[in-house]
């Protein structure tokens, strides 16, 4: 009977165990799920915390001052440095080429630039060409014109007396006759003493093809003919004497390149010389019609460029260089660095003081790093604040 209660009591108790256990568990339980909501309500705080942006701090502030300098805007394009555009000269008359020169040899006034039926072809300066036997027939015709003038003009470069200045008579002024100078019997005198020194036949007459005229001293550039050819070919062609560089220039941009306008040529050793704008072309090439295989092209005009310094470039023939041109440039105005410049939001621009205070400014040429700016308020040597 105590064995049964015993055993009771001992059931009993390990029942009440059992749910005071179950009690504790549940009890733990929800402390945890507190305890976790708790640290998961601090958690989510701090994160949410770390997501919202806190106040901005002040930024250290880089000023700069207002500068009054020149201001210049460049432009830089390829070119190629050479003895410019060749000109093919083309034999006249009869005969055969008899003797040629050498490529890169230098030819000047009055002497031969090639020989047919081994009489020398010399070099005249001038525009026009002779285009018609000079004679003493042509002495009784009153010959004149701008041929007449070419002879006259070198003979005399060349120290020949050619007698009384051979002006156009009045007379031929409405004749429809070319300009120029009268054919005279000294100045035929002239040119036959000429003929003796150079050991041309003293003739005392000047034919087509008996001279080259040209409008200056000549470089050979490459030569064409070959020996026994018909005189009537392409001979050569001859290139200045003076080394230049011919830069394409788009026509949109031409009207900013002017002659006599100063430019920098970087050679391919880097070595940067100076030179000058020697011409502008007036002819637009390319366009919507395009290149010579169909393909447009855009409309340019061609700028031609010079060392002031042959010199510096004188272990050069050939060569692609970079021309630096000045196109446009303002003297002695207000500037700043780009990076001052803060953009408004109703437009426009505007400088900032180091107090803060925003000053409107009107800006104009952009170069190199720095911006011209103009307004009320802006003078030479304040201070304003720069990013950089």
């Amino acid at each position: 009977m105590a064995r049964a209660r015993t055993e009771a009591g001992a059931h009993a108790s390990t029942g009440r165990d059992t749910r005071t256990g179950g009690r504790i568990a549940i009890a733990v339980a929800v402390l945890a799920v507190v305890a976790g909501g708790v640290y998961g309500g601090v958690a989510l705080k701090r994160h949410g915390d770390a997501g919202r942006a806190g106040p901005a701090g002040v930024p250290s502030a880089q000023t700069t001052l207002v500068r009054r300098a020149d201001l210049s805007d460049s432009k830089e394009l390829p070119g190629t440095l050479g003895y410019g555009a060749p000109v093919t000269v083309k034999g006249t008359g009869k005969g055969v080429i008899t003797k040629l020169p050498a490529t890169g040899s230098t030819v000047t006034r009055g002497k031969p630039l090639y020989w047919v039926d081994d009489q020398p072809v010399a070099v005249f300066y001038g525009g026009t060409p002779v285009f018609r036997t000079l004679d003493k027939a042509a002495v009784k015709a009153g010959a004149s014109g701008s041929d007449v003038t070419v002879l006259a003009d070198n003979l005399k470069a060349l120290g020949y007396d050619i007698g009384p200045e051979p002006r156009p008579t009045p007379s031929s002024a409405g004749t429809g006759e070319a300009p120029g100078a009268v054919l005279t019997s000294s100045l035929l005198d002239a040119l036959k003493r000429w003929q003796r020194d150079t050991g041309r036949q003293q003739t005392g007459t000047l034919s087509a093809g008996q001279v080259v005229v040209l409008p200056g001293a000549v470089r050979v550039g490459a030569v064409k003919a070959q020996l026994g050819d018909p005189a009537e070919e392409e001979v050569l062609s001859v290139t200045s004497l003076r080394k230049s560089v011919s830069v394409t220039v788009d026509a949109g941009d031409a009207a900013e390149v002017h002659q006599g306008d100063k430019v920098v040529v970087t050679l391919p050793d880097t070595r940067r010389v100076r030179g000058k704008v020697a011409s502008v072309g007036t002819t637009v090439e390319g366009g919507p019609d395009g290149d010579a295989s169909g393909n447009d092209t855009t409309p340019s005009v061609r700028v031609t460029v010079v060392p002031v310094d042959s010199a510096s470039v004188g272990n050069l023939d050939a060569a692609s260089v970079r021309v630096t041109f000045t196109t446009q440039t303002r003297r002695h105005v207000l500037t700043v660095p780009v990076g001052a410049l803060l953009a408004l939001q109703e437009g426009g621009y505007a400088l900032q003081r180091p107090s803060g205070q925003l000053v409107a400014v009107k800006t104009g040429l952009f170069a190199r790093g720095r911006v011209e700016v103009s307004g009320a308020g802006i003078a030479e040597g304040q201070r304003v604040v720069t990013a950089s």
